[in-house]
């Protein structure tokens, strides 16, 4: 199991999921109304886990069966849902997926297809938004992430469970 570990903001996590998202979109792109970036490494200064989190935007759920193929060449293992409805889940199988020519290391990162009406997208970027806009409340979500991780360094649901609170709070749930 792999330590949870928070770390300041990289200014190179926005120019790292460009690059991804130029391989998906000449991948994907006929399917995708959308390529956005996500989560913690989305706002800038925010501390966070060195693991960007990048959202394929559809339009209708009935093309994630049409991406599965494509996403496994690329390097992706399909996960399922994970518990959070009309957003998909795809394992980066090893650092060098996506697979391009020439083959490089990508940076850690998670690949979610979401629908674009969906509660996972829209959970998403509310969550980013809102802290994009709010830096006394991101350098707070900070602290929660750094005494989570602290506390919890190899239990990723209870560091996971911890942030909820927090996070239903900003996006209307809590």
């Amino acid at each position: 199991m792999r330590k949870i570990e928070i770390v300041e903001y990289n200014p190179s996590w926005p120019t790292a999921f460009q690059e991804l998202a130029q391989v998906y979109a000449a991948a994907l792109g006929e399917w995708l109304i959308g390529i956005e970036h996500v989560g913690s490494t989305a706002v800038p200064g925010l501390a966070a886990k060195p693991v960007i989190d990048i959202d394929l935007v559809i339009q209708d759920q009935a093309v994630l069966p049409v991406l599965v193929a494509p996403l496994a060449a690329l390097g992706y293992q399909h996960l399922g849902n994970r518990g959070v409805k009309e957003r998909e889940a795809f394992k980066q199988l090893d650092e060098n997926a996506p697979y391009t020519t020439p083959k490089r290391t990508w940076p850690a990162h998670h690949l979610y297809v979401c629908l674009a009406a969906g509660a996972g997208l829209t959970n998403h970027l509310s969550l980013r938004n809102y802290l994009r806009t709010h830096p006394e409340q991101a350098q707070a979500y900070a602290a929660l992430k750094r005494d989570l991780a602290r506390r919890f360094p190899y239990a990723s649901e209870q560091y996971v469970e911890g942030k909820t609170t927090f996070i239903g709070n900003i996006i209307g749930n809590g």
